[in-house]
């Protein structure tokens, strides 16, 4: 069984030689969290052992990014300027379009091992960083990834997100549903305030180049994520919601069922159309909030077409430059992720209690502007 939220700390100071986990906005979902997966989640062996090392993981990130402050104040002299963030629905080709902006060598992105590990700042390792290595173990372990993967790619504000202990992550590991509903009532203006302060640690002695973010969750909390990131700019990819809500609940009950031998696959579905429903009328009315200007707008099927000239229309409007490299970089990426792309299974949508005509009428808002948002 899950320690209690307690046990976790101690044992995260223990294992860190630390003991200053600084603001204690982290604390209240921890102990919710703690809580729901052991009264909810029915995890089994497997679940109990690595979730658990999970969550003592971030503890002990956070208890290092604590103290490289302590000894080095000045890291929070940096800025975070202008970043250029990812949002939309889940499973809609956000990815693909991660990987592709990866490869501008004048941008700087999460990469998968940094976001797992932070600490030490990458600036400060000499030589082949460990954890590179550590990450593509991990990755290799897994048997299927839903989404292009690589340790040295980019990866999802996830992990830096959970560091405050406020994260969608952690639904997406089990069924936590008490966490899941206050989560999603959540305030998480102090969780990108964390992330920005993880982020001025990776880029500390590092060359100043504009970071390129993404997550999809990002699309719930757009409201905070904007107290933390004021001057940021957005790209939003677009696809039918109906497909992508049998999409993501796939992936959400594969994880999941790692961890339990008893996955909900209603529950699952049912979590999924409530979370990003809720988050697509949230971000329209964001968006509907004067930040409309902030977004740059693409369609699914116009990515999948031509991948390179959607790059262009954004770098466009960014007004930035897309070199040889950078395309030569694009087009390499995109012709061998075709090439190795593993095949979509289609679920059958009864199994996730999802019909699909009634799906649709929750994004009839959003579905009517889609057309609008992506002409060219």
């Amino acid at each position: 069984m899950i320690g209690g939220h307690q046990a976790l700390l101690d044992a995260a100071q223990s294992a860190a030689g630390l003991q200053n986990f600084g603001d204690d906005s982290f604390r209240e979902g921890l102990e919710l969290l703690v809580r729901s997966l052991r009264d909810e989640a029915k995890l089994n062996a497997k679940g109990e052992a690595v979730l658990q090392q999970r969550l003592i993981g971030h503890l002990v990130q956070r208890l290092q990014i604590e103290e490289w402050y302590r000894r080095h104040p000045e890291i929070d002299e940096l800025e975070i300027k202008a970043p250029l963030i990812g949002i939309s629905l889940p499973r809609t080709g956000s990815t693909a379009l991660s990987f592709l902006l990866a490869e501008d060598p004048h941008a700087r992105y999460l990469r998968r091992w940094e976001a797992a590990e932070p600490c030490p700042p990458p600036a400060t390792v000499v030589g082949e960083d460990p954890r590179i290595a550590k990450a593509a173990a991990t990755e290799r372990a897994h048997a299927k990834n839903h989404t292009p993967s690589g340790a040295q790619g980019p990866a999802e504000c996830q992990d830096l997100m959970a560091l405050d202990f406020k994260c969608q992550l952690f639904p997406a590991f089990a069924h936590v549903p008490s966490y899941s509903d206050w989560l999603l009532g959540a305030d998480l203006t102090s969780t990108y305030l964390y992330e920005r302060r993880a982020l001025k640690l990776l880029q500390w002695r590092c060359p100043d180049k504009p970071w390129r973010l993404k997550c999809p969750t990002h699309l719930v909390y757009l409201d905070h994520l904007d107290r933390a990131f004021p001057d940021a700019r957005f790209v939003m990819t677009h696809r039918d919601p109906a497909e992508v809500m049998l999409s993501v609940a796939t992936v959400y009950a594969d994880i999941i069922g790692m961890f339990t031998d008893k996955v909900d696959y209603r529950a699952v579905g049912q979590l999924n159309v409530e979370q990003w429903s809720e988050g697509m009328r949230r971000a329209l009315k964001f968006r509907d909030n004067g930040n409309n200007a902030r977004f740059y707008d693409i369609d699914f099927r116009a990515m999948q077409r031509d991948p390179i000239g959607e790059i262009r229309g954004l770098y466009k409007w960014l007004g930035e430059p897309v070199g040889e490299k950078f395309e030569a970089g694009m087009n390499r990426w995109w012709q061998h992720n075709a090439a190795t792309r593993e095949p979509s299974v289609k679920a059958d949508p009864a199994q996730y209690g999802l019909e699909l005509d009634k799906i649709r009428p929750l994004f009839a808002d959003y579905t009517a502007r889609i057309p609008a948002w992506t002409a060219r």
